[in-house]
């Protein structure tokens, strides 16, 4: 190839490679320098310049003006210098125009290796470029192989990788299938960029929605926030600008269009749309819908929600395995606990009667507490004096003392809990001889109950050993019957539920006047 057709040959390369057509020059210049390099050795002073007019690159050599020739590579003498440049004197340096046709095969060769590298370079920076400002873009590609269960997705110009942590779970990709994902990262590598695609982010599913519905492209639409578990359940939040549109309405279109597209392509994930509100109560509620909520106590400080619900919706305001709650907290961002209402009256109760066993609490005091947010004994005990002396009746030196006796109160119950696990195995072990006794009781026969003549001592040893079985059978259906009742109890007695999400704070006051409760109706 002729360096008259380099003009050419940069067009097309920058055309067909996206590469601009600035970086394609240096990186042949650079080529160029290296095969003179290797021609007439490293300590050569060269210059290397592209000229656009021409459509070719000139080497020049530089060498010093001397009077006499000692280093015939690095100085020309002066009469030399002369025919080149009239003008020049000794010290003088002069550009010599070297030919290309001297170069030979192996500096040309060492130039075609530079050129290879210098383009898979700028190519490789040229697809950086592209899409390291489209985060958050929905791309489709096609599945080209799978490697080690990542999928490498061909997207045009470039591959990207979907890992399995962003594979939705149960998917099955076959080699050319299409796929849709979401540009997650985009990272430089020494091999080249890595373009990290996602379909299991929660917004690959915004990004869906705003292609289906256009009121949120629009801005009548405004989206709020979205929580994931892929492959199972979402929860979409969604408020409106226009009194007139309805939210949720518009993202389920007519009769359900807009929503089953998106459901199509997450295969099969469902997905709640619920209405946002400023309300951080009411939007809670919406969030754990469709379970009803009797009651939510909000501690602003911890950011903690306690949800109070009847006792029949306790298992759906939970859901399968946990996941409605734990997706409503993680849609609102607040720490939810469930607890059904028959717990929680027990629960108060007996927070109540905590603050009843301590000393110098009467039912005034209790109540008085009780209203400022002093629920139990464990609060009480945690509760800073500068708290407790708003209270009406109490001051500083009374304020000491119910921290006191309260700290002492929870004391003397965890003691009374670490001797409890030994008396419950003395119990138990008592019960267990209890209950051998019984039966054995059960299956002793008794002379006194039967009246048998001495000539008929054969048949009546018969008749008390048949009725002694059917009495132990009897007797051992009544415990197992009693037992398996008890275990049913157990079981019937529902359990709550508990999310919990990092808190602002770790060490706020329970019983700081920012903790409020809301009736549902």
């Amino acid at each position: 190839m002729l360096l008259t057709e380099i003009q050419r040959v940069i067009e097309q390369v920058s055309r067909d490679k996206g590469i601009e057509r600035e970086i394609l020059i240096k990186a042949l210049e650079e080529a160029v320098g290296s095969a003179v390099r290797k021609k007439f050795g490293s300590n050569m002073d060269v210059e290397i310049e592209y000229n656009q007019e021409l459509g070719e690159f000139e080497i020049f050599q530089f060498k010093e003006v001397v009077e006499e020739l000692v280093n015939p590579g690095f100085e020309i003498i002066l009469s030399e210098g002369q025919k080149l440049d009239p003008g020049c004197e000794i010290g003088d340096s002069l550009g010599v125009k070297l030919e290309v046709a001297s170069f030979g095969r192996i500096a040309a060769q060492s130039a075609k290796q530079v050129i290879i590298q210098k383009l898979k370079d700028a190519e490789r920076n040229a697809v950086y470029i592209d899409f390291k400002d489209r985060k958050g873009e929905v791309l489709n590609g096609i599945v080209q192989r799978i490697d080690r269960g990542n999928i490498i997705v061909n997207l045009g110009n470039t591959e990207g990788i979907l890992r399995p942590k962003d594979q939705i779970p149960r998917e099955l990709n076959r080699r050319g299938d299409r796929i849709r994902s979401l540009i997650k990262d985009v990272l430089q590598d020494t091999r080249g960029p890595q373009i990290i695609l996602s379909r299991t982010d929660p917004d690959f599913l915004i990004k869906l929605f705003k292609v289906e519905v256009p009121e949120i492209g629009e801005g009548i639409v405004e989206i709020k926030g979205a929580a994931r578990e892929p492959g199972s359940r979402a929860k979409f939040a969604v408020a409106s600008n226009d009194s007139d549109i309805d939210p949720v309405g518009a993202c389920v279109g007519m009769k359900g269009s807009r929503v089953q597209n998106v459901v199509q392509e997450l295969k099969g994930e469902k997905i709640d749309i619920i209405s946002w509100h400023v309300d951080p109560a009411k939007y809670v509620c919406n969030a754990l819908s469709p379970a009803e909520i009797s009651r939510v106590i909000i501690d602003e400080e911890n950011r903690s929600m306690e949800v109070i619900v009847p006792d029949e919706f306790l298992s759906v305001a939970i859901g399968k395995r946990g996941q409605n709650v734990r997706l409503a907290s993680k849609l609102t961002g607040w720490r939810l606990d469930v607890i059904s209402e028959t717990n929680y009256s027990e629960a108060m109760q007996d927070s109540y009667d905590s603050l009843m066993q301590l000393e110098g609490v009467g039912i005034s005091m209790a109540d008085t507490l009780y209203e400022k947010g002093f629920y139990s004994a464990e609060i009480l005990a945690e509760a800073a004096i500068d708290d407790l002396i708003q209270v009406r009746g109490i001051g500083e030196e009374k304020a000491n003392q119910l921290i006191d006796n309260a700290q002492k109160y929870l004391l003397e119950i965890k003691n009374a809990q670490q001797k409890e696990p030994a008396l419950t195995d003395t119990e138990s072990t008592d019960e267990i001889s209890d209950m051998e006794n019984v039966r054995d009781s059960v299956a002793e026969p008794q002379p006194d109950d039967v009246d048998i003549a001495d000539t008929e001592a054969e048949d009546a040893e018969d008749v008390v050993a048949e009725n002694t079985e059917a009495e132990a059978e009897d007797a051992e259906d009544v415990v197992a019957e009693n037992t398996e009742a008890k275990d049913d109890d157990v079981a019937a007695d529902g359990k709550d539920a508990t999310i919990q999400r990092p808190a602002d704070s770790d060490n706020g006051n329970n019983g700081d006047p920012k903790i409020t409760e809301t009736i549902i109706k």
